[in-house]
């Protein structure tokens, strides 16, 4: 037989409290003095008490529990990001239940639906999108929403991502002016506002200066998508001086194929420029040139709003891009003279 778990009635007793002190004690962010906490978790300590968080979220309507959904871990920004999020939310006192899930309708419906059932405080989705009406049901349960690295075209849906429109333009403005004229594009998965904006961004760019794209295709934000594409964009005699990959995933799968397979030079045959910077993209293995996600401020930005959903009752939707810059590094031809400020 299993012994009995401590409560904190007994926890109360032992410390010679009430048992509302024991309860203060174990409440994020409630008021008690360090000489009653010392002596209640003293007392938890050697009864071997833990507080029930499950039966508390009964009483108080707060689970202190936040929904992660993420669909792309084998990318590694979200690793990064995630451990950025889980640190910034457990330093308010709250916890991530991380769900994978497919990025289709059917996949994210079922996983957020679930999450509702847990009782979460909030959600944040790492670029998944979300159904019309599984919105609603958000809405209508009282679970605000934060969309992060992903925008989507619903006023009830709070968002927050780099601005890809503007970090397209810049790695446009970049490679124009290193003199390339057959400019191509391996762009993100095409039913992803990153990877339109990004795109979107680009073109524009290189519209403006007077820069006709040689070549595009959808990566998928696959590796093995992007490597085939590769394969196939450089096949001809005819091939690309310069590629814009939509994320620095996909861009070194690009590189690993037009270096060991193609046996091209980089940059000296093709400039590569990636969208991201991701730790690895600085290794010397790829020094990659790529457009910087500020994930630290996309972070803050994620769990402040989210928090002032949760604790204040916010009603104010915040759709919200954060400027990156550009970090110049040996994958691409630099322009001479290129502006520091430019970065």
């Amino acid at each position: 037989m299993g012994t009995e778990k401590a409560t904190s009635v007994d926890v109360a007793k032992r410390a010679g409290v009430s048992q509302s002190a024991v309860s203060r004690v174990f409440t994020p962010g409630a008021s008690v003095s360090p000489k009653m906490a010392e002596k209640v978790l003293k007392a938890a300590h050697e009864l071997g008490y833990r507080p029930n968080v499950l039966a508390r979220s009964l009483i108080t309507g707060r689970s202190r529990i936040i929904g992660l959904v993420v669909a792309y871990l084998e990318n590694q920004f979200y690793p990064d990001a995630l451990e950025r999020l889980s640190n910034a939310l457990q330093a308010h006192g709250y916890h991530i239940l991380v769900f994978m899930v497919s990025n289709d309708d059917d996949g994210v419906d079922k996983v957020m639906g679930e999450l509702l059932d847990y009782q979460v405080d909030g959600i944040i989705t790492a670029s998944v999108g979300m159904s019309n009406d599984l919105a609603a049901r958000c809405a209508a349960a009282g679970v605000p929403v934060v969309l992060f690295n992903r925008g989507q075209d619903d006023e009830r849906l709070n968002q927050v991502t780099s601005n890809n429109v503007e970090g397209g333009r810049k790695i446009a403005e970049f490679l124009v002016a290193g003199g390339h004229k057959k400019i191509a594009h391996i762009a993100g998965w095409s039913g992803s506002s990153t990877g339109r904006d990004r795109k979107a961004g680009f073109l524009a760019g290189l519209k403006e200066a007077g820069v006709e794209l040689v070549d595009c295709t959808d990566g998928m934000y696959r590796r093995e998508a992007a490597a085939a594409a590769t394969r196939e964009m450089f096949s001809g005699t005819d091939r690309p001086d310069a590629v814009f990959v939509g994320n620095d995933h996909m861009a070194f799968a690009v590189m690993d194929v037009l270096r060991f397979e193609l046996k091209l030079d980089v940059p000296g045959d093709v400039s590569v420029v990636g969208y991201d910077d991701v730790p690895l993209a600085s290794w010397p293995a790829y020094d990659l040139t790529t457009l910087r996600q500020p994930s630290n401020r996309m972070v803050e930005a994620t769990v402040s709003t989210l928090l002032q959903w949760i604790e204040e009752g916010s009603s104010d939707v915040q759709k919200i891009k954060i400027d990156g810059p550009l970090m110049i590094r040996g994958s691409a031809r630099i322009p001479e003279g290129w502006p520091d400020e430019r970065l």
